[in-house]
């Protein structure tokens, strides 16, 4: 890494040093979206996307609530001006779409373009020539001047030839090509020399698109140079102020919300960032960041599952897991403090204002794209903690595990996780803790018991319950009349009369309805522990919450005496 000292700076800062966008905090409204997945993005792919791919995907982002769609370059090939023709003979442009199609500042290639349009309702003819310093000296070796006249040579010949079709309501867009390596005062100058010859006004605007073709900035320069060309263009009520990110330093998404603020109107991009190098800006990404602070913008991606199946399937390439608000993983936990945050937040919700997300660690609402807490939120592996162990079984099994219980329960998952190096599905995690908890019937099983109660005559800490049960163990029965000042006391006290030592005492005991089954189970939670003060949890669950008590110190006992059996 000691080649460093050949690279130099290579943009140009604006010959102002005060802006307005430092002041604002947020983006108040969503721009202007354009759509150029179908030409930027299409001419990025290893095998472009053949006709009948491109016209799914001009369907699937009319429906994503694209209003304006680049389709791609159709001077440049057959199958390029094929899609358009197509799109407009078989009437598939909505009327609230516009299409845009880009062109060369070259007479042959603005004709082939207008042709192309011919029969459309609405088109964005998008003019372009490159301006940056670099390009100037180095591949057309062309002074200032000569750049200028590329630029308005084409502006004036689109004037030319769009009179001659009049059927077509035509907007014009230009381009300074590499406008981040362009010195800003002189993007200014071709920017109002280009904005001169069309002559826009408010009702009939043209659209002034700056590309950070290469992106070279930082963010905030790149922002400066937004809002520097933004107060200096010429007619800037007329004139609607594009973007166009690319993402060579990892920024584009920075770029793009600074330059809104710097006086952006509109933005260009693709869905997931897919573009030449590294891409264009994500539209994707930025369309949510506006979304989770409550600003509305313009475009569905509530089911953000088939936008990434849609951009898969026409693409050929895959959406990284770690992906914002899209990719698998985005929404999984699977640190113990995180899962233990997420499940107190979704508790406090449901029981303070369920209107508002506020919940810690996830900046959106997985529903809301159309992702599941089950499965997408709190995930368990060797990292996973007590919390989110108990928040699952909870969730997706109706177990409410005690909080003292919790611990024990999510080192198991944890140890299980480690051992095997995977995951632990949600079904996977409850069979584990059926298997060790619940209904745990051997050697020791009480197969019938059948309670009555004394009158209330009986002087307090008198046996008040009375239990009549049948105890097998180890495959001997005992029928058993006990009593006890409650049901579990006579059950134990049934127990002592059987030849075996059961040394014990209780520790706690809960009981509540399992809420997701319409059966209407309970399921109860004994903790016992023996003579050396080692606690045993066990779980019941039965119709009747006084059986399932009865099941729940079966389990505690046999998992107590799992290590020594049962002697008598």
């Amino acid at each position: 890494m000691k080649n460093y000292d050949k690279y130099r700076i290579g943009y140009f800062a604006p010959p102002v040093n005060d802006y307005d966008w430092v002041k604002k905090d947020h983006i108040e409204k969503a721009p202007r979206w354009c759509s150029v997945d179908l030409r930027d993005g299409n001419q990025a792919l290893i095998v472009p996307m053949n006709l009948e791919q491109k016209l799914e995907f001009f369907t699937y982002l009319c429906e994503i609530g694209f209003k304006e769609i680049e389709v791609g370059f159709p001077a440049a090939s057959d199958t390029e001006f094929e899609f358009l023709r197509t799109l407009i003979e078989q009437d598939m442009i909505p009327d609230d779409v516009t299409v845009q199609v880009l062109t060369q500042s070259r007479r042959h290639i603005i004709e082939k373009t207008f042709e192309s349009l011919i029969g459309a309702k609405h088109a964005v003819v998008h003019l372009y020539n490159s301006t940056s310093f670099a390009q100037r000296q180095q591949v057309f070796r062309k002074d200032k001047e000569e750049i200028i006249k590329i630029a308005t040579d084409g502006a004036e010949l689109m004037n030319e030839i769009a009179a001659r079709y009049t059927d077509t309501d035509f907007e014009f867009e230009y381009s300074p090509e590499s406008f981040t390596g362009t010195e800003p005062e002189f993007a200014l100058e071709i920017c109002n020399a280009v904005i001169d010859i069309w002559k826009p006004t408010p009702e009939h605007k043209v659209i002034i698109n700056l590309p950070a073709t290469v992106e070279m900035s930082m963010p905030h320069v790149f922002a400066n140079q937004v809002e520097y060309m933004s107060k200096n263009l010429h007619s800037r009520d007329s004139v609607v102020l594009s973007l166009h990110p690319h993402n060579d330093r990892g920024t584009g998404v920075a770029d793009a919300e600074l330059g809104l603020l710097a006086g952006g109107d509109r933005i260009e991009g693709t869905l997931f960032g897919n573009g030449e190098r590294t891409g264009n800006v994500d539209i994707v990404t930025l369309a949510m960041n506006m979304f989770t602070h409550g600003v509305d913008p313009g475009l569905d991606f509530s089911d953000m599952p088939r936008a990434v199946e849609m951009f898969e399937k026409f693409t050929d390439m895959t959406v990284d897991p770690r992906r914002p608000y899209c990719g698998s993983l985005v929404f999984a936990a699977f640190s113990g403090s995180h899962q233990d945050a997420i499940a107190k937040g979704m508790k406090w919700r449901a029981e303070t204002d369920p209107s508002r997300w506020t919940v810690p660690y996830l900046p959106i609402d997985p529903h809301d794209v159309g992702r599941q807490y089950d499965g997408d939120v709190i995930r368990i592996n060797s990292q996973s903690g007590k919390g989110g162990v108990a928040y699952i079984i909870n969730r997706d099994h109706g177990f409410d595990i005690p909080k003292a219980m919790r611990a024990e329960v999510g080192y198991m998952m944890k140890g299980i996780s480690d051992h095997t190096h995977e995951e632990l599905s949600s079904d996977e995690i409850f069979d584990i803790f059926s298997r060790e908890y619940v209904n745990f019937f051997s050697p020791l099983d009480i197969t019938d018991a059948t309670f009555s109660y004394f009158s209330s005559t009986k002087e307090e800490g008198e046996n008040t319950v009375a239990v009549r049960m049948r105890v097998v163990i180890d495959g001997e029965v005992y029928n058993i009349d006990a009593e006890g000042n409650g049901r579990l006391d006579a059950v134990a006290n049934g127990l002592k009369k059987t030849p075996y030592n059961f040394d014990y005492r209780f520790i706690t005991y809960t009981e509540h309805a399992i809420s997701t089954d319409s059966s209407s189970k309970a399921a109860a939670y004994i903790c016992i522990a023996d003579k050396d003060g080692h606690e045993y949890w066990g779980v019941g669950t039965q119709y009747d919450i006084t059986l399932a008590a009865v099941n729940a110190l079966v389990s505690a006992l046999n998992r107590m005496n799992k290590k020594e059996h049962m002697v008598k």
